[in-house]
């Protein structure tokens, strides 16, 4: 193989493949990421057996063939060197010589042979979403999955399709949904992991074109306008988050959510590690008052708000309300509630585009 390229077109190829590359493994080659290079481009893939991620980038390909290079060093190499324009080639001993400018690197590679075949799934009808719609959902239900591997079905984020797009996250302590409406389509649920979908996100950084979902029996297909990802899907019972969601409320708050999250990151300042106690919140005659106590201290705020209904005080994980709040996206919400001890609903004041369910921690009345 021989070809030469844009270094900057190779390096960004590098750094989107890359996520997709297992940092340490007793496979080598799952270790590095592959160039095959044909006619006029080069096709770059990282696959950790779980998660594939491809791109395609133009080339002068004075030889086709195709090389497995470690994904660490390869990306190091790039960031270091400087040039506009990057050569690669690579023997038949698989030994990978590349210069950028008057910086030469003798490397050894691995064999595209012994790198494992990328799944081709025989997708069904693609779903089409823009770019920024689905980066929205993404973000505001990724924070709620489970970080454990208890349950792994709930490791990653469900989506239900039907006359609109649904994702649900949900880790035992908190539930996130968020729907959009789309073109009709047959109706379909899986479970995609959350390492995937927060690759998908970061590859569609602020681009707003066309995204398209494609499904198999045991695989997904992301195809945005540079990169091709493909997942294994997650099996098992996810939880029925519908009977999850308690009906109507006994108090509802219209709130600032700026102006909540500052007060309780400002109480999350005597929280630490070692001294844990949950943030309070307490509405009454139109005032949300916002205090924590810890062996560090205590912390008191208020704030105004519109309350209706009864007055109420409830705990909460400090972290959980404030990453529930941080993916609103809205300036104003309302919080719901029905007891101290059932869970908070945090919904959009108009519409239904997404439902925070955040449990309370229970706490000492005096």
């Amino acid at each position: 193989m021989k070809i030469s390229c844009k270094r900057t077109d190779m390096f960004t190829a590098v750094s989107g493949v890359s996520r997709a590359v297992s940092v340490k493994s007793s496979i080598p080659s799952i270790e590095g990421v592959l160039l095959k290079a044909s006619v006029d481009s080069i096709m770059l893939t990282g696959y950790d057996l779980e998660i594939g991620i491809t791109t395609i980038i133009p080339a002068n390909i004075e030889e086709e063939g195709s090389i497995v290079i470690n994904a660490r060093l390869f990306f190091d190499m790039l960031r270091k060197i400087t040039g506009d324009e990057i050569l690669i080639e690579a023997n038949e001993k698989n030994n990978v010589f590349l210069s950028c400018g008057i910086t030469k690197f003798n490397i050894s590679g691995l064999s595209a042979n012994d790198f494992p075949e990328l799944p081709e799934p025989d997708t069904e009808k693609a779903l089409s979403i823009e770019g920024n719609e689905l980066k929205e959902m993404i973000d505001r239900t990724i924070f709620a999955v489970a970080q454990d591997n208890q349950k792994p079905v709930h490791t990653g984020t469900k989506f239900f399709i039907s006359n609109n797009l649904k994702l649900v996250s949900v880790d035992g302590y908190r539930l996130a949904v968020c729907q959009k409406n789309i073109e009709n389509m047959e109706e379909k649920t899986f479970v995609i992991p959350a390492k995937t979908l927060s690759e998908v996100s970061r590859l569609i950084g602020d681009n707003s074109d066309n995204i398209y979902l494609s499904i198999a029996r045991r695989y997904a297909v992301f195809t945005l306008k540079e990169y091709t990802i493909v997942t294994r899907l997650l099996e098992g019972d996810f939880l029925d988050y519908q009977r999850a969601i308690p009906d109507g409320y006994k108090t509802r708050v219209r709130i600032d959510v700026n102006q909540l999250y500052d007060a309780v990151e400002r109480a999350s300042l005597i929280i630490t590690d070692r001294f844990r106690s949950p943030v309070k919140l307490k509405f009454e005659n139109n005032m949300v008052i916002v205090n924590c106590i810890t062996t560090l201290g205590s912390a008191y705020d208020e704030l105004s708000a519109d309350i209706k209904g009864n007055d109420v005080e409830i705990g909460f994980n400090n972290r959980y309300i404030l990453e529930a709040l941080r993916h609103c996206g809205v300036q104003e919400v309302f919080l719901e509630i029905n007891e101290p001890t059932s869970p908070m609903k945090i919904v959009p004041i108009e519409g239904d585009d997404f439902l925070f369910l955040v449990l309370p921690v229970r706490i000492k009345t005096e």
